[in-house]
């Protein structure tokens, strides 16, 4: 686990600029290590998403009724517990119909929040949205749907895979309006500083660009 002081350092920056100070760290290729595009934020609002990664896959939308017991529900609430630090929710559909998957609704989001989720991701849909946001959660999700169908979770604490990206318990996540990346561990003391050069540089090709800079301008700031 990092320092609570970098962590809150990285939720100061924006998914995209923390992506790329993590190819500066040259530890993964530059085509991994983030969701696709039908993973969407659905409370933008919150800001910026940070903390490790608690797991579970669910069955939703099976025609056998869920099973009675909510063992597992309070597992998964005692894997958040055992997170030293912000915890984010991960939870991976591996039933049919995954486009009418409900994960989440209020009632769940409240149970998370009470042992240190700040945020939930899943490959599938939540519903009571505004009852999410004031827990306050952060949510990233397919969309949204009315129903909960026959959820029930088959497993907690195990590798998930949720739109392309490959998550364990304990992995370190970053997300905004923009989508979800992976952060590594190993160099992450570096990423504040990282993402302030490429930050500065940014801005001076914008300002450059909005101050009708020309081509050969532009072209000695790309190059720096």
């Amino acid at each position: 686990m990092i320092s609570p002081d970098l962590l809150e350092q990285l939720r100061q920056i924006d998914t995209p600029t923390l992506s790329n100070a993590i190819e500066k760290l040259e530890v993964r290729s530059r085509v991994s290590g983030f969701a696709s595009s039908r993973l969407q934020s659905l409370t933008p609002e919150l800001g910026v998403m940070c903390g490790y990664v608690a797991t579970a896959t669910s069955v939703t939308m099976s025609q056998e009724v869920a099973p009675a017991s909510t063992d597992y529900y309070l597992d998964l609430c005692e894997q958040l517990e055992r997170v030293d630090g912000p915890a984010v929710v991960v939870i991976q559909e591996v039933g049919p119909h995954r486009d009418f998957a409900c994960v989440c609704g209020d009632v769940m989001a409240n149970m998370f929040g009470r042992f240190g989720a700040v945020g939930v991701v899943a490959d599938a849909a939540v519903r009571d949205l505004d009852g999410i946001r004031e827990v306050p959660l952060r949510v990233f999700a397919t969309g949204l749907v009315a129903s909960h169908g026959n959820l029930h979770f088959t497993d907690v604490g195990c590798p998930v895979t949720v739109e392309g990206l490959r998550l364990h318990p304990g992995d370190l996540v970053h997300g905004d309006q923009n989508g979800l990346i992976v952060v590594p561990q190993d160099g992450a003391e570096r990423l504040p500083d990282l993402a302030r050069e490429i930050t500065e540089r940014e801005q001076s090709i914008i300002s450059t660009a909005k101050a009708g800079g020309s081509i050969e301008d532009l072209r000695k700031l790309r190059g720096t």
